[in-house]
C-alpha cells in the first residue's frame, strides 16, 4: 500500500500514474513547449530520486530550487519529498543578501538553479561563505560552467525508472519556503506531509478550490512562492493536465496557452489578471472560452476586475491565505442560499476574502484583546489554527513568542466577519490608515479607485499628519490617454458619495507603476520611501519627524 497508513504525497503521484498515465504536463520554455505524460513523469521523477541518492542526499537533507514554473520544476515537487528529503522553494527575486541567509538557515545541500537565473545566483554566492559547500545542477539541457552545474538531463540520465519509494510519517519535513522578509529577515516555514496532505485535500472540497480529472490546470503563481498555492499537488490527485507558463510569462503568452492548451483553471495575483484585461482591452483577439475559473489571491481582488471577468463567463475566486498556511486559508465561495440573490449582493461578498476553508477555524481580536461580533463592521486581528497552519518558524523562537499564543498564528491582518461568516481583509496591522482616532480602510480605497475607467494600478498610504495623525495619499497608475485632471475629478466625487468626507485622500498622484515585493503584492514600504513626499498633505509632518516604520 503506498505511503502505508500515514498522510502523505506519494499516494496522489501513484494514482495519477496509474489512473491518468496519458494525460499530459505542459510546460513553455525558451526553446517552445515540452510535454510528458503522467506514465513519463513518473519514471522521471523516480530517476530523480536515484540521482539523489547516488548524490549523497539522505532523509532530512534540504534540496533547494530557484527556478520558474515549468516540468522539471514540478518533479521536484513529488521527486524530493517523497524520498524523505525536504524540497526548500528559494524565490529569485528576493535581495541577493536574503538569498544567502536562507541558503545558509536552510543549510541546503544543492540547488536547481534556470540557466535564466544563474547570473541571479551566482551574483549571491560569489564569496560568500554560505554557499559553501553547496552544490548546483543547471534546470535543462546544457551546464552551467559559470556554477559548475551539470545539466539536469545529464544529472538524471542512465539512471533507473523504478524508486523503491520509502514509506513516511506524516510529521516528515517535506517542504520549506521563507516569508519575503519585508519586515526584517525571512523567516522559514516548513511544510510536514500530513500538512501538504491536509492541505490538498481540503482544497479538493467543494468549498476550496476542487479540481475534477477533465480539468486544465495553469499556475500563473509562481512555483517558488508557497507551494504555487498548493496547485501542483491538487492538480495531481485529480488526475487534471498541467500546464506551466514559464519563466516572466507577458499576458500574449497566457492568451496563447489558454487557447491552445484548453486552459480551464488557473491562478496569480490581481496584477496578472488586470494584465490581461488591458491586453484584450488594447484590441488582441483572445478566446476565453475554456477558461472557467482565476483564482485570484495575494491581494485583494478590485470588484471591477470581478465584474469584467463575469462579462466573459469566468468566475474570479477569490481566495486568501499565507506563506504560513501552506497557504490557503479562505475562499469565496457563495453560500447556497446567496445563489438566488440578486447580482449586486453576490459580488459584494464575492469580493471580501471569503470563508474560512473547511478544516481551519478562526478569531478576531480587537486592541482590548476582546473577540469582535460579527456584524460587518468591527474588526480585529485575525488568528487562525488548523492541520495546514504551521505551529512555528523554522530556527526563530524569538518569532515564535511574537507570533503565536495559545496556539493560535497572529496573521498581522486586519478584518471584519460578516454576519454570513465572510472574512474581508480591511488592511495590514502595518497598513491601516489612523486619522483622527478612526480607522481608514486602505485596501477598500484602493478597490474603490481602481475601478474607475483608465485605472490599471492603485495604492493607498498614509502620510503621518500634526493634526490627524495620519491622511490618506492615493497612488495611481494610469493607462494611455487618460486625462488626469478629470479622472481626480472623478474619483474625489465618487469617494465622497460613497465614504465619510475623512476617509477621501488628501491627495492624488500619479506614477508608473507601483512597487512591488518579490512574490508581487504592492510595496506599501517601497512606496512610502519612493514617493512618500510629505508636502502633498496640508499638515503633514516633515520627513525627518515622522515616526520610523517598524
Amino acid at each position: 500500500m503506498p505511503g502505508g497508513h500515514a498522510q502523505t504525497l506519494r499516494p496522489f503521484m501513484w494514482r495519477a500514474e496509474r489512473l491518468y498515465p496519458d494525460t499530459e504536463i505542459v510546460s513553455r520554455t525558451h526553446e517552445g513547449r515540452t510535454r510528458h505524460t503522467y506514465a513519463e513523469y513518473a519514471d522521471r521523477t523516480a530517476r530523480l530520486a536515484n540521482a539523489l541518492d547516488a548524490h549523497g542526499i539522505e532523509r532530512d537533507d534540504r534540496v533547494a530550487t530557484f527556478c520558474w514554473n515549468h516540468t522539471r520544476h514540478f518533479e521536484t515537487y513529488f521527486g524530493v519529498p517523497n524520498t524523505g528529503a525536504q524540497l526548500h522553494t528559494i524565490n529569485p527575486l528576493l535581495p541577493d543578501e536574503h538569498i544567502r541567509y536562507i541558503v545558509d538557515d536552510a543549510d541546503d545541500e544543492i540547488v536547481f538553479v534556470d540557466p535564466s537565473l544563474a547570473e541571479k545566483i551566482a551574483g549571491a554566492a560569489e564569496g560568500a561563505a554560505e554557499f559553501e559547500g553547496v552544490d548546483f545542477v543547471a534546470m535543462g539541457s546544457s551546464e552551467i560552467d559559470a556554477l559548475d552545474a551539470p545539466a539536469y538531463e545529464e544529472f538524471i540520465a542512465d539512471r533507473s525508472t523504478e524508486y523503491d519509494w520509502p514509506d513516511l510519517d506524516g510529521d516528515q519535513p517535506a517542504g520549506l519556503c521563507y516569508t519575503s522578509g519585508t519586515t526584517g529577515k525571512p523567516k522559514g516555514v516548513e511544510y510536514t506531509q500530513s500538512m501538504l496532505w491536509s492541505h490538498t485535500m481540503a482544497s479538493q472540497t467543494p468549498q476550496g478550490i476542487p479540481m475534477e480529472d477533465s480539468d486544465v490546470v495553469m499556475p500563473v503563481v509562481p512555483m517558488f512562492h508557497v507551494n504555487a498555492w498548493g496547485m501542483p499537488f491538487t492538480a495531481t490527485a485529480a488526475g487534471a493536465k498541467h500546464v506551466y507558463p514559464g519563466p516572466s510569462p507577458d499576458p500574449a503568452d497566457l492568451a496563447a496557452l489558454i487557447e491552445e492548451e484548453g486552459v480551464t483553471v488557473s491562478a496569480g495575483v490581481p496584477t496578472v489578471w488586470l494584465g490581461l484585461r488591458e491586453y484584450v482591452e488594447g484590441g488582441n483577439e483572445v478566446d476565453l472560452s475554456t477558461l472557467d475559473t482565476v483564482i485570484i489571491g495575494g491581494a485583494a481582488a478590485p470588484r471591477a476586475l470581478i465584474e469584467w471577468y463575469d462579462e466573459r463567463d469566468v468566475e474570479v475566486l477569490h481566495a486568501w491565505g499565507m506563506t504560513e498556511l501552506s497557504p490557503i486559508g479562505t475562499v469565496s465561495h457563495l453560500k447556497h442560499d446567496l445563489r438566488e440573490t440578486d447580482y449586486e449582493t453576490q459580488v459584494k461578498k464575492r469580493s471580501k476574502q471569503g470563508l474560512v476553508a473547511p478544516g481551519l477555524e478562526f478569531e478576531v481580536i480587537d486592541e482590548d484583546g476582546e473577540e469582535v461580533p460579527w456584524n460587518g463592521d468591527d474588526f480585529g486581528e485575525l488568528r487562525i489554527r488548523g492541520p495546514w497552519v504551521t505551529k512555528e518558524y523554522f530556527k526563530r523562537p524569538e518569532a515564535n513568542e511574537a507570533e503565536f499564543v495559545d496556539g493560535w498564528l497572529k496573521t498581522g491582518d486586519v478584518v471584519t466577519v460578516d454576519e454570513d461568516g465572510y472574512i474581508q481583509l480591511v488592511d495590514r496591522t502595518k497598513d491601516v490608515i489612523k486619522s483622527g482616532g478612526e480607522w481608514i480602510s486602505s485596501v477598500e480605497l484602493e478597490n474603490a479607485i481602481i475601478a474607475y475607467d483608465g485605472v490599471s494600478e492603485a495604492a493607498v498610504v498614509g502620510v503621518s499628519h500634526e493634526r490627524w495623525q495620519e491622511r490618506p495619499v492615493a497612488f495611481v497608475v494610469v493607462t494611455d490617454g487618460v486625462d488626469r485632471e478629470e479622472l481626480v475629478e472623478r474619483i474625489e466625487t465618487g469617494l465622497r458619495e460613497e465614504y465619510p468626507e475623512w476617509w477621501v485622500p488628501d491627495a492624488v498622484e500619479f506614477i508608473d507603476e507601483v512597487p512591488k515585493t518579490a512574490t508581487g503584492k504592492f510595496s506599501k514600504k517601497d512606496l512610502r520611501e519612493q514617493h512618500g513626499d510629505q508636502s502633498l498633505v496640508e499638515g503633514a509632518v516633515p520627513e525627518a519627524d515622522a515616526p520610523e516604520e517598524e
